[in-house]
């Protein structure tokens, strides 16, 4: 790395830290502040372990905040105070004074990715688990009355649930056919625990029903009891009711407890889809369509907002030249194109369904208008 490089980058570095601390710092306290009346006599270390969780979530979105506020200020000192013309009069283009912006903003693209598809939704998974289980203590509370899919065409009803115990009551489990819509099995429950992967159910009967058999049984004589009975057994060709209420039936789930308080115990479920699970969505046979279009979303919005890091580099660097005269200046600059990308970016995300069979062009159209916008920018400059 040449003397110039060196001196560039430690330039960047400073603001970049102080950015991600600072814009980090704000949402985490953004969501204490939200949830504080329900964290009441919480351990301390349990609300520090809740907020570690979000962190990296956090991190994929004040990354791009971050660099910007890098390159503003950065180069808007240099540019103030002169540096960048005495470079430039040495027969240094800018391209090169600026190619450690490049490099930073690329290295922080790359640990964006990785948080975004592998590591964020785990911990929006744990984060969901403890907030529930631990911090409130409301456990699977927030399901009672819910219907809920736990994968595998498997649903789960509850009519209670004790958050002392954490036992559900009145439990309904459906499990339906694939290729038969009209036949299923349906499991009743007087109690039950849900850990992990594992519903463990007592006082159960299984019903296994046919109701595509049902609707024959008004066509069968009511004179003929033995043709009668056979209409009947087809109907319910399966019926278990254990010997003693004690008996445990032991059902595996497609989702874990945390993944099911993730997905169902908020109003909007918790970013818990990663690389693995979008191209499973995006590959497997036999996906909805609605789920694939969706899949398709979800992984570019978590492709295009790493990748802002590169283009606001790029837009933020015209702006640094003309406008970064001071920090307090720098500062408000660098909050302007953040949340003028912001803006953008989640028009972008409701534009997505619009455009039938491409919601990338949605999804990316942030990115494209602010790379070109401050590409154009750089040439006129």
């Amino acid at each position: 790395m040449s003397r110039l490089s060196r001196y560039v980058t430690a330039e960047l570095v400073p603001p970049l830290l102080a950015g991600t601390l600072l814009f980090t710092a704000i949402l985490s306290f953004g969501y204490f502040f939200v949830s504080s009346q329900w964290l009441s006599g919480v351990p301390l270390g349990l609300i520090a372990r809740w907020i570690g969780l979000q962190v990296p979530d956090t991190l994929v979105k004040v990354f791009p905040m971050a660099i910007v506020l890098m390159t503003v200020v950065a180069f808007g000192r240099m540019s103030t105070e002169r540096e960048l013309i005495a470079v430039q009069s040495g027969g240094i283009g800018l391209g090169r004074i600026a190619r450690p912006v490049a490099v930073l903003a690329g290295l922080v693209t790359l640990l964006s990715l990785w948080l975004s598809l592998w590591v964020a939704p785990r911990s929006n998974v744990e984060t969901r688990g403890l907030y529930w289980d631990a911090l409130t203590g409301a456990g699977l509370s927030q399901l009672v009355g819910k219907t809920v899919d736990l994968g595998g065409n498997l649903t789960l009803a509850l009519q209670g649930y004790d958050p002392k115990t954490r036992e559900l009551r009145g439990v309904r489990l459906e499990k339906w056919q694939p290729d038969d819509h009209r036949r299923g099995t349906v499991i009743f429950s007087d109690s039950g625990t849900f850990e992990n992967n594992q519903l463990s159910l007592k006082g159960y009967s299984v019903y296994t029903v046919n109701y595509a058999a049902a609707g024959r049984l008004a066509s069968v004589p009511e004179t003929d009891p033995l043709a009668f009975r056979a209409a009947v057994q087809e109907v319910f060709p399966s019926v278990v009711v254990p010997e003693k209420s004690s008996d445990a039936l032991n059902v595996d789930t497609g989702l874990s407890r945390k993944e099911t308080l993730a997905k169902y115990a908020d109003a909007i479920g918790a970013d818990a889809e990663g690389w693995p699970q979008l191209i499973t969505k995006l590959t497997a046979p036999g996906v909805p369509d609605a789920e694939r279009q969706q899949a398709r979303v979800n992984l570019n919005r978590k492709l295009a907002l790493p990748f802002a890091n590169l283009v606001l580099a790029l837009a933020a660097l015209p702006f640094a030249l003309r406008f970064g005269r001071t920090l307090g200046v720098s500062l408000g600059v660098a909050l302007l194109i953040a949340v003028a990308y912001y803006l953008l970016f989640f028009v972008g995300l409701t534009l997505s369904g619009l455009v039938p069979g491409l919601p990338e062009v949605g999804v990316w159209l942030a990115n494209l208008v602010f790379a070109l916008a401050g590409w154009l920018m750089l040439r006129r400059g």
